[in-house]
């Protein structure tokens, strides 16, 4: 990751643009975290956590980047939910010239304790931002239930769950998968494992197969969702 990573609408405390920055420098150790909030006040607040590497500005869909600065990440949480749903793709063009090619832009949604997630993954091309995966990431234990995901759809997919359309059913298919997984005395995190290659097996939904992210709770979906797809998310 050579150019900035943009945490987009950062929120009332600054936690989450500093976890990151701790995180992701035990891999790069040269990387540069910047905080981006269209609130003066809580652009002010965040400064007192603001660090080498670390940085708050004030701004919206048009980044304020000084000269020079590329993006290889924006990460925007819980900030399209605010707008209507007509606004999101102009939102979306206004933030993909920031991005450097291959760039990636994460959009999505998480509940108030962060224990769900789901989050579409975007790429910068040269025709333009092409959407590469829906991503469903949530606490997986005991109390865990699919169904749950249902109110935290991204922005783009929310008013788009009407019982018995495409996004309807990929859900009744997880949770039905998720509890046969469970009532044969599987646990919840190899319940979850079981539940998506269900879906990928019975129901031809491009679920990534990888192990490492189905054991840490990621179901990586390919980009036809919540239609099935014919290849495997990669």
């Amino acid at each position: 990751m050579r150019g900035l990573y943009v945490d987009l609408g950062f929120g009332a405390a600054a936690v989450t643009s500093a976890e990151t920055l701790s995180r992701l420098r035990r891999l790069n150790p040269g990387l540069r975290v910047l905080g981006v909030e269209i609130d003066p006040a809580r652009v002010r607040d965040a400064q007192r956590v603001a660090r080498p590497g670390l940085e708050f500005r004030l701004g919206g869909f048009n980044l304020p980047l000084r000269a020079g600065e590329q993006v290889s990440v924006i990460r925007a949480f819980n900030v399209l939910r605010q707008y209507d749903e007509a606004a999101v793709g102009a939102a979306l063009a206004a933030l993909f010239p920031a991005l450097e090619p291959g760039g990636l832009l994460i959009e999505g949604t998480s509940d108030s304790t962060g224990r769900l997630m789901a989050f579409e993954l975007h790429e910068a091309t040269p025709a333009g931002l092409a959407r590469r995966a829906v991503v469903f990431a949530p606490t997986v234990d005991a109390v865990f239930a699919p169904r749950g995901l249902r109110a935290i759809l991204p922005k783009s997919h929310i008013h788009r769950a009407a019982v018995g359309g495409p996004v309807d059913r990929f859900f009744a298919a997880w949770h039905a998968a998720w509890l046969r997984a469970r009532r044969r005395g599987s646990d919840p995190r190899r319940a979850f494992v079981e539940a998506a290659r269900d879906l990928a097996e019975g129901h031809g939904h491009a679920v990534d197969p990888r192990p490492t992210l189905l054991r840490r709770g990621f179901l990586l979906l390919g980009a036809s969702w919540p239609e099935p797809g014919r290849s495997r998310a990669r």
